[in-house]
């Protein structure tokens, strides 16, 4: 039988709440982040250290601005050269992809996580507890190289977005974009191509 964790990983429907890893990933998570949004700005030494400690893995030259916040931190997975600006969420129930010489600008979201909308599917009894449950799916995103996310753009589970692909600020993108392009609006489309 699969833990809630396995699958969690698997894009198949998930309680987090039941899975002691999931707690202790969640836990974990939340105490770095607690540290990192509030070590002083300038103390980039100790900033490293700490988003080495919650991110799956880090490369060389990535600045990430303060009020970070995340799910578990561990599904996070950034190349070289990567600026996160300020007041940004990472939901990574599932793995965030993020490639080199990415810009993702202020108040970005990104989610892996979504609910069915069979509310019978999403809500389920637990008949052994007599608790409700919450069904969640995560589905894993990816940012490709080069790539620029402009403010405030919502990026949902699923999504890739191709290599020096430009988003345009406040965009909601529900599929993926292919590389080489300019996408905008609500939802995400592409609007012209880059040379």
């Amino acid at each position: 039988m699969k833990t809630e964790y396995k699958k969690c990983m698997a894009g198949e429907p998930f309680n987090g709440g039941w899975d002691p890893k999931i707690m202790e990933m969640t836990v974990r998570a939340k105490r770095l982040l607690a540290q990192l949004n509030a070590t002083d700005y300038a103390d980039t030494g100790r900033k490293q250290a700490l988003l080495s400690q919650l991110f799956g893995s880090i490369g060389k030259g990535v600045h990430v601005d303060i009020d970070f916040h995340c799910e578990y931190g561990k599904h996070i997975f950034v190349g070289d050269k990567v600026i996160i600006n300020m007041n940004c969420t990472f939901v990574d129930n599932n793995r965030i992809d993020i490639g080199n010489n990415v810009l993702i600008a202020p108040n970005v979201q990104i989610y892996t996580a979504t609910h069915s909308t069979d509310v019978r599917e999403r809500m389920a009894w637990d008949w052994m507890e007599g608790n409700d449950i919450c069904n969640t799916i995560a589905r894993p995103v990816r940012i490709e190289d080069g790539a620029w996310i402009g403010g405030g753009a919502i990026i949902l589970p699923g999504v890739t977005i191709g290599e020096n692909a430009v988003i345009g600020a406040g965009s909601v993108v529900t599929h993926s974009i292919p590389a080489n392009c300019v996408a905008v609006g609500n939802p995400c489309r592409v609007t012209r191509k880059l040379k």
